[in-house]
This record gives structure tokens, sequence and C-alpha cells, in this order.
């Protein structure tokens, strides 16, 4: 398994952890992770396609400056991330 899928396998776990009733602490480690896993998916990922997704990403979920959108928006769009992680995987899989 690649070094980009390990990393999704890692962001898609913590997301999917996102979904249940977990301490605020939970959440601030997953987006310092999160930011720093999406900057490496950008920095090591080939496709032009996928890096404006990763660089977008890494911009939202950053710890610094936090983008306040709600429990259930957040929700969404880390199934949306896991989506996109599955999707990615197939696609780079059946080059």
């Amino acid at each position: 398994m690649s070094k980009s899928n390990w990393i999704k396998l890692l962001l898609s776990i913590l997301f999917i952890g996102c979904l249940f009733d977990m301490p605020y602490g939970y959440f601030q480690i997953v987006r310092t992770i999160g930011m720093v896993g999406f900057i490496w998916l950008f920095n090591i990922d080939n496709e032009k396609d996928e890096k404006y997704v990763w660089i977008a990403s890494a911009i939202l979920i950053n710890p610094i400056i936090k983008i306040p959108l709600g429990r259930e928006l957040w929700n969404i769009i880390d199934v949306i991330w896991v989506i996109i992680f599955i999707y990615t995987t197939i696609k780079n899989k059946s080059k």
C-alpha cells in the first residue's frame, strides 16, 4: 500500500470517529492531524485535480483559523472526505 493510501486510511478512521459523540479534544487533534495529512497528500499526489481538493481541505480543516460550520455540516463534510478517499484510492489503483 502506498503512502498516500495509508494517509487516506488514517484520515478516514479519524473522520468516521468524528461522527460519534467524542470529547472536544478529539476534534482538535483531528483538525491538526487532518491539516498535516491533507498537506502531505498535496505534496505527494501527482493528480492536478486532486491537489486542489487536498489544499482546499487543508485550509478548511486548519486548527489556527477555525471555520464554524456546525456539527451537522462538519459531519457531512467528514463523510464526503471519506468518499473522496475511497474514490481516489480506487481511481489511482486502476491506473
